[in-house]
């Protein structure tokens, strides 16, 4: 079977597969063999696939393609000749080293005891080559040594000698089939079959060993004698048209730079550098094995997964420009060592391949390894677009769980190349490949595959696409795409298939059709399957090569195109007009035409002429119509100022300690914006008209305008030295806050460090170095706010903002949302939506006309970038459309459509003004030096035409302010009619209503805001370069506007309508043809028209109305009432409101000239819904503003407009920005109405930053570890929206808020029952004298205003007020009471809100400490009034053990440490401060810190238990009193009770104490000072003299500490004889008032100090929950205790909405259903054992407030009769406000009013003890018929007491009078009867 195996492929496969047949037959001892004829056509076996190689995405397939079409076109585009025919594939030679399926092969067990390891022989010996390199190996004659590879060592080679007659030539012939062989290890010979050599030397195949696959390499010793790695073994003929001598020559082709220049190898990276689109790579020894997971070891090139293995090759001299260098650097670093490569892997360029055939072909990197190309390079693009595709990522397991897919899954390399090949049979002719679209294609493959993977592996199918059906499948596949994609099969490499298109393409005839794709797929036994994709569409290679550049790469591209000439050719060409007559002589001969007349600038027709110094002086007059918007701040933007205002509240409430908003008092700000002009004076402008600065205090009224320039900073050059000054203001001001606010912040990413390195352009990481450097980051004051439009770049993974710090604009579902706001937002949604809006003229158009003429223009330039040919033919367009308007009619013809309606429009309306306001026309040419160009022919055609006074064209460049013509200047201000003699337009607002040409050029439209009269937006030169979603959008960006609602509304209905109405409305035959030809034809230019311009449909105005004297200009944009009654009814009789909003909609954009038109819009039908010039005079117009008409490229159309037709992607599925990177190409798609958030988090998510953007050193090992800055915020929102007056009007809220946070609202309440107290002591005296002092009577009338409600106290002054029975029922509702906003200073108390350095220790525990730093102690004491002992707890800081004193075994607490009477330390306040708290953890004014001025103080909280953990959690360092359980429910009375009687307790052990260490017990300190946790500030009054008679005589206040009050107080001297000090409570009107005493004897309350011996036996009452202290006060002044107030001290209680003594929620104790009734206060009580419903609530409780509204029932005599009190003997009950109470003191020798003469009109007697008997009562007169109310604890005690004090006698009783509080038996009644004095 010696014959060779290259020649007659079929019959030597045939031979070998019979060959193999027979030795497996032979060998296999249990399976049947295969039969022949199935192991060569229905090989089963499946590519393997690895991770590392696939990517996938978007779009459903269509999966039963390769069933339908059975046919097989012909596939070759060059002379018909086959290219390499099915026949090459061969049938098992591409299964890799790795196979997935075995082959059912059995192999034989290896012989018991031999050695099995890898890489030794079954004898033992070691085979490997590392091992045997430097053995001398003895070897028969003919044999030679050859290296074997092991599947399980790939990275060891196994040396055996092997004859070489069994071993194919150098052209890999003449090898016999068979085998001979020798072991070198052990020495075994004479091995006939290669399955027995392979099993010997422990290969260990799961498929069919055979020679070919696994014997590689030649080896052959060096010159060292070293035995190393030789060529490899050419098992196959090297087909190839070069040479055999070239594929093994030293060293590459000159072209190849072997130096190049290290790069990062991230996977589809690009540098920015305009070097480099592609990547090169050199395989180490031949090519790289297919499909190999890594390289081999010796290699210098990165694995695969890292790098695009692009072996394109960069030449040395840069003869081209730009474009036609798509070869990038290598990836290597060093010099590379000269490697022979295979001639089979060269691709040699063919010369004048562009000249040859107009196409720079595009080669997109597919699968596997591409050759290297030679010769003329420059000539082709290889372009990584789809790269990634093919490599599937590595995910982590709840990505793939999103994604529906399991680890395993992933597609073969086969249906990889059916998938891309399906694909591109489906783009349009004018789509190009997008890899977003691509990625979700593979994306649905593999999860489809995924589904059908689980579904067959019960039965155990095989879906995959064997090798050999691949090619069939594919010719299948495109033979649907007529003749579009073609498919190219070779064998040996893809360098063939690659080859044989470029000679084909090179050789074209130029009639010859050629395909747009060419898919080279190469079939390699060697490699497997490899492939890529040649483009040679003329509009998608060029598309596809421009696509690669940065936006500054094409911009410099462009400009390098100028500069050389390259365009002269085109400029040549555009030298003629359509007609072909010399444009610029045509113009002269136009110019002289006209002489020294020009076109009436306004109120006249384009052919009405005066001379140019009439039209210089033709002044227009003040426009009130003109909109000139005026700043205001809108409701959506004071929402998302809130928003913001909320945002930074959060972080300074998180607790990471970043923002310390009580810290400042003051907002200052700076705005950094990007480089233009205009933005900075737009910017200035909001900020003047704001008034923001003056807002903020940081100007004066008269110098803010001037001095309003220092807050704005633009990136350029200059802004290092600004921004210094900033950032020492930020330092020199701790307190004042200071925002950063960076505007556009997506503009320029670049870091710092990437542009130093590339030497970018000078202002490129200007951003990075402002914002991010680290005196911004650490700047504790420094708030960072970034603005952004597009913030997609701001939101990748190593974002440095949080995600939780963005604010996104709100979004308004509906336009009922909007509520009454009068526009509503129109942004790039809206403008896609309104595709669907159905009218003739849509607001997004792309110019069909237009685009046919670039390409044929493109296929006749080549080389030239597509935007030059676009703007030279839009320059043309314009030019030949105003020819044609004004004087050359012929040339109408051969402008667009569009453009000729758009000059039309643009040239016509200030001739309908009276004025001569018109519209705005943008042209966006981002090229600078374009952009110069066109202004520069725009201008000179313009003034050739004698229409310079007619409109004006400005260049808009962002590096300079713009020019605009005197006379146009002197018309703007005209129409402002206020401006100063100097104003000139800096922004284009104020270009409001000039008819204008702005050429907006510069890389990226930077968020200037344009003018109402802005109509159209010409974005025809935006188009494949543009396939980012940030350049896309801020594109169209330009033209997002607010619009009138009905604008909107009426487009809408108009969808609704018309196509009902037209069945509908029944027209007569003339008129239904011609609106029918409006409404549906299409817009033509070949209608005839006559050469006036005024046959045009004039914008769809009625020529009657031109002369109406009652016009409006465009600027206002009419809009009438859209109703039927304003159609003119005499027109169109039967005309239906339907077909009026299609016509309105219709005429949103002009008509083009045609016979119908014209007619049509004469009548004023079309008058109604339109960028109008004029108003009907019936109607009074209102001022619309419409949506803007942008017209765009034909790819940036499709991709906006894809939601119209579904199938494309939209721009929102787009890479987000060029800065950034997908992370992944196996990811979800992009939801399409996703918020703002979700957004965020998508791109946070599957995007990370390029390397040279400014966010890319900003990543963690890990996710988490990511820094973010924590004062960093993110305001986005769609452009145009209004995020400059959000973020002002943030700023002012800000401001107030601080100043807020500095305020707080107290108490400012007049004091009540005022009356001239008795003047005892000279108001200059610091304290009371005791003996004047004693004499004063006490003043029993309470004062404070919060007892305005409760019952007065009788006193003798009281009995003479005469009070109107008014009969009102007392409402419940409890009144609102006055207060004031103070300043807070630095004496004021505070709540847990408050946070500085100062008191930071006294409020935060130590974080190391924890909780556990405080210890709990038991500390009991019997209580007589509760006849029991009382147990309290403890919580003491371990700081503040120093004021206990603790017993010395077991830390026992024995007593509280009390000072002397006699101490003076002036550092030191004597009494213990305690403040109950209840519901206020947070709220309560608990830290005494700045109020006590720092000094070391002792204050006990008092809290109930349940409340504890709170308070312990807020106030850590403060010491608790917890009081016991059984009073959680308890009202005030308890905790003054309890405090009262511990400190009295404590008060007998220092006594003891001190007393054995030589103490008097009467020198040890009495007081104790209570205070309420809501007292805030207190004051000092100084009494002035009067300075003049006239003069009333008042006092100044100024604020002081607590500590100096206390200290005062306490220094009062003889104190220890005072019961209660106290002072007065602040109100507004107390320095305005008269003289007072300086001390009153009188009711004190909220600050008290209280002399805890004195008033050892007057006890609190401990159940009381209302008035406890006035109880208390009256108790004390009848035991002839003195209470004194201070007078020239006055306390502010802050008025806190939470906590504090607030009522209960009274609720029946049983709910029988939610909705239940309110209870009334008289259902709180009942009569004993009835049925009534039972409360949940204290029964003291229900009786206080029973009390407080019974007053009609219970003593009806008392009402309004103040001469008639009630008599309560020891207790003060509040029994509201119409009731006077006598409060008489039982006890014997107390104190008590003169009662003589008083008839009391009711008794009260609560809880009596045994002092009150039968006598006492007997002393005293009651009305006839007064009442009685007599409470006690049971039952039993209330007849007891009934008999004890005898009050039968005088008292009638009832039995239905007996009552108890609505309480079950277990939560203890109260119980009290009633009765008649008889």
């Amino acid at each position: 079977m010696g014959n060779s195996y290259a020649g007659q492929l079929k019959s030597a496969r045939f031979e070998e597969a019979l060959h193999n047949s027979i030795e497996a037959s032979l060998r296999c001892s249990s399976v049947v063999p295969r039969p022949i004829f199935s192991q060569l056509y229905l090989d089963p076996d499946q590519p393997p696939f690895l991770p590392d190689d696939v990517k996938p995405k978007v779009e459903e397939l269509d999966k039963e393609l390769v069933h339908r079409y059975t046919q097989n076109g012909s596939l070759d585009f060059s002379n018909n000749q086959t290219v390499n025919e099915m026949e090459d594939e061969e049938e098992d030679e591409d299964m890799s080293d790795s196979s997935s399926p075995p082959i059912p092969y059995s192999q034989k067990p290896a012989p018991e005891g031999s050695c099995t390891t890898d890489g030794f022989c079954q004898a033992g010996k070691d085979l490997r080559l590392v091992s045997l390199c430097m053995e001398q190996i003895d070897i028969p004659a003919g044999f030679l040594l050859v290296g074997a590879k092991s599947p399980n060592l790939p990275e060891h080679i196994l040396v055996c000698a092997v004859d070489k007659r069994f071993l194919p030539d150098d052209h890999g012939k003449n090898a016999l089939l068979g085998f001979s062989g020798n072991c070198i290890g052990c020495g075994e010979r004479g091995f006939r079959y290669f399955t027995e050599f392979s099993n010997h030397i422990n290969l260990k195949l799961t498929t069919q060993p055979k020679k070919q696959k696994h014997l590689k390499y030649y080896l052959v010793r060096s010159s060292q004698g070293v035995l190393s790695k030789g060529p490899l073994i050419c098992w196959k003929e090297c087909r190839s048209r070069q040479s055999s001598a070239a594929s093994h020559s030293a060293k590459p082709n000159s072209s190849v730079s072997p130096s190049t220049t290290p790069e990062s190898g991230r996977a589809n990276g690009y540098k920015s550098g305009f070097t480099q689109t592609g990547r090169a790579s050199m395989s180490s020894s031949g090519p790289p094995k297919k499909r190999h997971r890594g390289w081999s070891p010796g290699s210098p090139v990165p694995p695969p997964g890292l790098v695009v293995p692009v072996p394109t090759i960069r030449p040395l001299t840069r003869t081209e420009p730009l474009l036609s260098v798509p070869v990038p650097q290598s990836m290597l670093t060093g010099i590379l060592q000269p490697q022979p490569i295979p001639a089979g892997e060269t691709v040699i360029v063919p010369e004048n391949l562009l000249n040859n055939s107009g196409i720079r072909p595009v080669i997109l990197i597919g699968y596997g390894t591409l050759p290297y190309f030679y010769g003329n390079v420059g000539d082709i693009v290889v372009s990584p677009l789809l790269v990634n595709c093919y490599k599937i990522p590595q995910l982590e397991n709840k990505d793939l769980d999103l994604l529906g897919l399991t680890g395993a899954q992933l597609l073969s390399v086969e249906n990889m190349i059916l998938l891309t090949i399906q694909y591109l049979v489906r783009l349009g002719p004018d789509q190009i490949p997008l890899r977003e679209e691509f990625e979700q294609i593979m994306l649905k493959a593999v999860q489809e595959f995924t589904l059908r993977e689980r579904s067959l592996q019960m039965s155990g199918q095989c879906i995959s696409v064997s090798p050999g059906q691949l090619p069939w499948l594919a010719r299948l596949i495109t033979s649907v795409s007529r003749d579009l994609v073609h498919v190219v099969v070779t064998q040996n490499s893809l360098a063939e298939g690659i080859s044989e298109t470029l000679r084909s393409l090179n050789e074209m005839k130029h009639q010859q059709r050629l395909p747009d794709y060419v898919v080279a797929i190469c079939a390699s036994k060697n490699r497997g399957n490899e492939f890529c994709v040649v483009v040679l569409g003329q509009y998608q290679s060029r598309a596809l090569a421009e696509s690669m550049l940065t936006t500054s790469e094409f911009l410099k591209e462009i400009s390098y195109e100028l500069i050389t000439g390259k365009v002269s050719f085109l400029a040549s060409h555009f030298k003629n007009t359509s007609l072909g007559d010399d444009l610029d002589k045509l113009l002269e001969k136009m110019q002289q035409q006209r002489g020294d007349n020009v076109v009436i600038p306004f109120k006249g027709d384009v052919n009405e002429c005066v001379s140019s110094q009439e039209a210089a002086a033709m002044v227009s007059t003040q426009d009130s119509d003109l909109n000139i918007d005026t700043f205001q701040i809108y409701q959506p933007q004071l929402t998302v100022a809130r928003k913001l205002l909320s945002q930074v509240c959060a972080i300074a409430d998180s607790g990471s300690q970043s923002l310390d908003l009580g810290h400042f008092s003051k907002v200052d700000f700076i705005i950094v914006v990007p480089r233009s002009e205009v933005l900075v004076q737009q910017t200035l402008q909001r900020i003047r008209q704001s008034g923001v600065l003056i807002d903020l205090g940081l100007e004066e009224n008269g110098t803010a305008y001037q001095r309003a320039e220092k807050y704005v900073v633009r990136l350029d050059n200059e802004i290092q030295t600004k921004f210094e000054v900033f950032m020492r203001r930020v330092k020199q001001n701790p307190y004042t806050l200071f925002v950063l606010v960076h505007d556009n912040a997506h503009v320029d990413l670049t870091s710092a460090i990437s542009s130093s390195l590339s030497h970018g352009e000078p202002s490129h990481g200007l951003a990075d170095r402002v914002i991010n450097c680290r005196e911004v980051t650490e700047a504790f004051n420094l708030l960072v706010l970034q603005v952004s439009s597009f913030p997609y770049a701001l939101q990748t993974q190593q974002s440095r903002i949080s995600s939780n710090n963005e604010v996104h604009w709100i979004q308004f579902d509906s336009m009922e949302e909007m509520g009454s706001e009068e526009k509503l937002y129109f942004g790039l949604n809206e403008y896609s939506k309104s595709l669907q809006w159905g009218i003739t003229s849509p607001l997004l158009r792309c110019d069909e006309n237009f685009e046919k003429m670039v390409n044929t223009l493109l296929e006749r330039y080549p080389r030239l970038h597509s935007m030059v040919i676009r703007c030279y033919l839009l320059i043309q367009q314009y030019s030949e459309a105003l020819m044609a308007l004004t004087t050359m009619a012929s040339l109408r013809d051969h402008s667009t459509p569009e453009t000729l309606s758009i000059m039309d429009d643009l040239i016509t309306s200030p001739g309908k003004n009276r004025n001569g306001c018109g519209h705005m026309l943008i042209i966006r040419v981002p090229s600078v030096q374009l952009a110069m160009l066109a202004r520069e022919r725009l201008q000179e055609v313009r003034d050739k035409l004698g229409l310079q006074y007619r409109f004006e064209i400005l260049l808009g460049n962002p590096a300079s302010e713009f020019t605009v013509a005197k006379h146009f200047v002197t018309r703007l201000k005209a129409w402002r009619g206020n401006e100063q003699e100097d104003w000139v337009p800096r922004t284009y607002q104020d270009l409001e209503g000039l008819p204008c040409i702005v050429i907006l050029t510069g890389k990226d439209t930077l968020g200037e805001t344009f003018p109402r009269s802005l109509k159209y937006c010409d974005l025809r030169l935006i188009d494949s370069s543009y396939l980012t979603r940030t350049a896309l959008e801020q594109e169209v960006g330009l033209a997002c506007c607010y619009v009138s609602k009905e604008a909107i509304r009426g487009s809408i209905v108009a969808l609704d309508l018309s196509e009902r109405e037209h069945e509908k409305t029944n027209i007569s035959e003339n008129d239904a043809d011609e609106l029918l030809i409006d409404l549906e034809r299409p817009q033509s230019n070949s209608s005839a028209v006559t050469g006036t311009s005024g046959s045009i449909a004039e914008n769809g105005v009625s020529s009657s109305s031109a002369a109406d004297k009652s016009q409006k200009q465009p600027a206002s944009l009419n809009l009438q009432n859209v109703t039927v009654s304003s159609v003119d009814e005499g027109t169109y009789p039967r005309f239906t409101a339907g077909e009026t909003l299609k016509q309105e909609c219709d005429s949103l954009g002009n008509q083009m000239a045609s016979s119908t038109t014209s007619k049509l819009s004469s009548s004023s039908v079309t008058r109604t819904f339109r960028w109008p010039s004029q108003s009907v005079k019936e109607c009074k117009a209102l001022h619309a503003a419409l949506p803007r008409i942008v017209i765009l490229s034909k790819a940036a159309y499709c991709l906006l407009g894809s939601q119209k037709s579904g199938h494309l992607p939209s721009s929102s599925s787009l890479l987000p920005h060029a800065d950034v990177t997908w992370l992944s190409s196996l990811r979800p798609l992009l939801p399409k109405d996703m918020n703002g958030e979700e957004q965020s988090l998508y791109y946070r998510q599957w995007t990370t930053a390029r390397q040279h953007h400014a966010d890319y050193n900003n990543q963690g090992e890990t996710a988490g570890s990511r820094s973010f800055h924590p004062r960093r915020l993110l305001l986005t929102g769609p452009p145009q929206v209004g995020k400059t007056g959000s973020y002002l009007q943030f700023l002012r809220i800000l401001f107030r808020m601080l100043i807020r946070l500095l305020e707080v609202d107290v108490y400012d309440e007049e004091e009540i029952n005022t009356s001239n107290s008795e003047i005892t002591q000279s108001s200059n005296d610091h304290w009371p004298d005791i003996e004047i002092f004693s004499k004063i009577t006490f003043d029993l009338s309470v004062h404070d205003t919060k007892y305005g409600s409760m019952s007065p106290v009788y006193t003798e002054q009281l009995s003479r007020v005469k009070q109107e029975a008014n009969k009102e029922t007392k409402v419940e509702e409890p009144r609102k009471r006055e207060t004031v906003s103070m300043m807070l200073t630095k004496y004021s108390a505070y709540n847990t809100f408050h946070h500085c350095e100062q008191c930071h220790q006294y409020m935060d525990i130590n974080p190391a400490a924890q909780m556990t730093d405080s210890t709990l102690h038991a500390f009991t004491f019997s209580s007589s009034m509760l006849g029991e002992e009382v147990q309290l707890h403890f919580i003491i800081p371990k700081s503040k053990e120093s004021h206990f004193v603790f017993s010395k075994q077991g830390k026992h607490l024995e007593s509280m440490r009390l000072p002397l009477v006699s101490d003076k330390n002036l550092n030191v306040v004597k009494s213990p401060i305690f403040t109950p708290s209840s519901g206020r953890h947070e709220h309560g004014l608990l830290n005494l810190y700045h109020a006590m001025e720092g000094i070391s103080h002792l204050h006990l909280l008092v809290v109930k238990e349940y409340e504890m953990p709170l308070y312990r959690k807020y106030w850590p360092n403060h010491i608790m009193l917890v009081l016991p359980g059984m009073f959680n429910n308890a009202g005030v009375g308890a905790a003054r009770f309890l405090i009262k009687e511990l400190s009295y307790h404590n008060l007998e052990l220092e006594r003891n104490r001190l007393e054995e260490l030589g103490v008097k017990r009467q020198c040890v300190w009495p007081f104790i000072v209570v205070m309420d946790d809501s007292c805030v500030l207190w004051n000092i009054h100084s009494v002035q003299e009067q300075s003049s008679p006239s003069m009333e005589p008042g006092s100044t206040s100024k604020n002081v500490s607590l500590k100096s009050v206390l200290q005062h107080i306490e220094a009062t001297p003889k104190i220890v004889h005072y019961a209660i000090l106290g002072i007065q409570k602040w109100n507004s009107k107390l320095n305005s008032r008269g003289s007072k005493p300086p001390f009153s004897r009188c009711h004190v309350h909220d600050f008290i100090l209280l002399n805890v011996d004195l008033t050892q036996n007057v006890q609190y009452d401990l159940n009381r929950y209302f008035c406890e202290d006035v109880d208390f006060n009256l108790r004390t002044n009848s035991s002839g205790l003195l209470i004194c107030r201070f007078n020239n001290f006055s306390l502010m209680k802050k008025h806190i909405q939470v906590g504090g003594q607030k009522d209960f929620a009274i609720k029946p104790k049983i709910m029988v259903s939610e909705s239940m009734a309110p209870i009334m206060p008289l259902q709180y009580v009942c009569a004993p054992d009835s049925e009534h419903t039972l409360l949940a609530a204290p029964a003291q409780f229900l009786l206080e407030k029973f009390l407080q509204h019974a007053t009609y029932k219970l003593f009806p005599k008392a009402i309004h009769n103040f001469k008639n009190p009630v008599l309560a003997i020891d207790c003060y009950l509040n029994i509201g406000p119409e009731v006077a109470i006598c409060y008489v003191s039982s006890r014997p020798h107390s104190i008590n009013v003169n009662c003589e003469g008083v008839f009391f009109s009711g008794l009260l007697l609560y809880l009596c003890d045994s002092f009150v008997g039968a006598d006492l009562l007997k002393k005293f007169k009651f009305l006839k018929g007064a009442t009685l109310c007599v409470i006690c604890q049971d039952r039993s005690s209330l007849r007891q007491t009934i008999v004890r004090l005898e009050l039968e006698d005088e008292w009638q009783f009832r039995l239905r009078d007996e009552f108890q509080t609505a309480n079950s038996i277990d939560d203890k009644p109260l119980y009290f009867l009633t009765g008649r004095h008889i």
